[in-house]
């Protein structure tokens, strides 16, 4: 009985991190166009656009080359009806972190956030992540290199959307799965930046024990050394810290905060889905809540959604998309 236990929370932890994909598409047509291309939109260090593929009238997918990342990456942008390029006017944006094995057109695919933002003056992004890329700089054994992704998201990215997209300096995170720590990290690493972070079903403390071992065991599915993140979870001590959400209640402060986790019962859509799905939610259920209830303690703004059931899977994703909704708007002081 005890091996069965160990195996089952073996299996949970391979990922608290992977999603679990629907059938869901986006259903448009797509046009190539340059007409959102800025030759002028550059970051600091160079990064730029380099094509553009329009979606509809609001949604393109822009390549952005990025010495950060050592070559190209895509980024979904979704832009408000009132946006012109010739425009004064700035929106505020906000940010929507895919999960692990998964990539950057997942929250259009899977969700209606387009839809749900149609009449919010605010810019959508949802940049590529990498199937294990843990939304952090890597440490490569001490050795520069990259990916660089923290660089990428929080420097880069922002700045040519700001020269280029008219995006203003208000900035909201949120994120699902490994998404979730990418969002609490860059808001908390990155003080004064994000007026708003969301875990859904997130990863709230990467030294959890559980959690640890589904970093490790995504790594490996995807064929990424796990040691080139943080090191050794022991002798690179002060990397993981330095990188754990749940060892910097502080850095939250003046973010508003939203989380989300169930503990893997069946829940209200889970009729006909995988019941793995629920073994993979269980393990960020409770690293979860006591993360809430310190941030609660520590008198940060933060709110919290957390339930006995619902499975790691897109329909409860949506959901608290949803539910977070109003807070991002008010976060962002956007009206809808």
């Amino acid at each position: 009985m005890r091996a069965l236990t160990v195996l089952v929370g073996c299996l949970a932890a391979v990922s608290a991190f992977v999603t679990a994909p629907t059938a869901s598409a986006t259903g448009t047509d797509a046009e190539s166009s340059d007409q959102y291309v800025f030759p002028d939109a550059q970051a600091d260090d160079g990064a730029h656009i380099t094509a553009v593929k329009r979606l509809d009238t609001r949604m393109a997918d822009l390549t952005v080359a990025s010495p950060a990342m050592g070559g190209e990456v895509p980024v979904r942008v979704i832009l408000p009806r009132g946006w012109s390029a010739d425009s004064t006017r700035t929106f505020p944006t906000l940010y929507l972190l895919q999960g692990a094995s998964d990539d950057y057109t997942s929250w259009t695919r899977e969700t209606d956030v387009e839809e749900l933002a149609q009449d919010a003056d605010m810019l959508i992004v949802t940049p590529e992540g990498g199937r294990a890329g843990f939304y952090t700089n890597w440490w490569n054994y001490g050795r520069a290199g990259g990916p660089n992704w923290e660089t990428f998201h929080t420097v880069e990215l922002p700045q040519i959307l700001e020269r280029g997209y008219r995006a203003g300096n208000r900035r909201a995170l949120a994120g699902l799965s490994e998404g979730g720590l990418g969002a609490l990290n860059y808001a908390g690493r990155h003080p004064g930046e994000y007026v708003f972070a969301g875990s859904f079903s997130g990863v709230v403390d990467i030294l959890d024990g559980a959690l640890r071992s589904g970093i490790n065991l995504t790594c490996m599915r995807e064929k990424v050394d796990a040691m080139k993140l943080w090191g050794d979870p022991f002798r690179q001590r002060d990397l993981w810290d330095d990188h754990n959400p749940a060892a910097h209640v502080e850095r939250l402060r003046g973010v508003k905060v939203y989380l989300s986790a169930a503990a893997g019962l069946p829940g209200p859509f889970d009729a006909g889905q995988d019941i793995f799905a629920g073994f993979l939610e269980s393990p960020v259920y409770v690293p979860t809540r006591d993360f809430y209830q310190r941030l609660r303690a520590a008198g940060i703004d933060v709110t919290a959604d957390l339930n006995p059931s619902g499975s790691h899977a897109w329909p409860y994703w949506q959901r608290q998309l949803h539910l977070a909704w109003p807070s991002v708007l008010s976060a962002l002081q956007v009206t809808a």
